[in-house]
C-alpha cells in the first residue's frame, strides 16, 4: 500500500497555518517561582504520569509555598494545561529556529525526523507527552485535551506547509501520515525496541518526503 494516497479527495485543504493557542499569543516569561513549578511539573508529569502526582508533592519539590503555588497556577488542571503549552512551545521553537537559520524545507524535515528518532532512543524516554496526557483525560472537551488538539492541528499544518514547499502532490495527507508515523514510532519505542521504532520511522519518513530533484 502506498504511503501517499493517490486519491485527491482525501487531501487536507492547504490553507494558512492554525493560529497559536490563545495562551501563547501574549506570552510573557513567568516569574522565577513559577518557572520552578513548571519545570518540576514537566519532569514529574512526564516521568510518572499526571494523575499520580499530587499538588502537595509539586509544592514540595518546587520549593514554593502553597499560597505561591495557587497564586501562579490556580489549580492542578490549569498547571497541566501549562505543561502542555510548554511542551508545545518547545516544538514550535525548534521549527522556528531552523526557519531562522535559513534551512530549506527538506533540511528542516530531515532534522525533525532525526530529532524525533534521537528522542525515541533517549534514556528515560516515556513516549509522546501529548499522547500520554490525552490518555489520562478522556473527555475530549476538557481544557487539557483542547490544548493537545490545538498543538496537533498546528503541527500538522506546519508539516503540510513544508511538504507543499517541496512539491508534495498531497501535502495535507503527507503531513497526516508523517504525524501518524511519529505517533506510532514513539509508542513503539516506549513499549518495545526503541532502535527498531526509530529506524522504521526514518524509513516511512523517507517515503513521505519527496526526494531531492537533480
Amino acid at each position: 500500500m502506498p504511503v501517499v494516497d493517490d486519491d485527491p479527495t482525501g487531501q487536507r485543504f492547504p490553507g494558512p497555518r492554525p493560529p497559536a493557542p490563545r495562551a501563547l499569543r501574549h506570552y510573557l516569561p513567568p516569574a522565577a517561582a513559577k518557572i520552578r513549578i513548571l519545570e518540576t511539573a514537566d519532569r514529574l508529569f512526564y516521568d510518572e504520569g499526571i494523575r499520580s502526582v499530587g499538588v502537595d508533592r509539586l509544592i514540595s519539590e518546587s520549593r514554593v509555598t502553597k499560597a505561591t503555588f495557587y497564586k501562579h497556577c490556580g489549580s492542578k488542571d490549569r498547571l497541566v494545561v501549562e505543561y502542555i503549552l510548554r511542551r508545545d512551545r518547545l516544538v514550535r521553537t525548534f521549527l522556528s529556529s531552523m526557519e531562522k537559520e535559513g534551512l530549506d524545507p527538506r533540511e528542516i524535515l530531515e532534522r525533525l525526523v532525526k530529532a524525533i528518532s534521537d528522542e525515541i532512543q533517549r534514556p528515560g524516554f516515556r513516549g509522546c507527552p501529548f499522547a500520554n496526557a490525552a490518555a489520562e483525560y478522556m473527555d475530549a472537551r476538557h481544557a487539557v485535551r483542547l490544548a493537545i488538539t490545538e498543538h496537533r492541528d498546528w503541527y500538522t499544518g506546519a508539516l503540510s506547509g513544508l511538504l507543499a514547499r517541496l512539491g508534495h502532490p498531497l501535502p495535507g495527507d503527507g503531513a497526516d501520515e508523517l504525524l501518524l508515523a511519529r505517533d506510532g514510532a514513539m509508542s513503539g519505542g516506549h513499549v518495545g525496541d526503541p532502535i527498531a521504532a526509530a529506524t522504521a520511522f526514518q524509513r516511512v519518513a523517507a517515503k513521505i518526503v519527496p526526494p531531492a530533484r537533480d
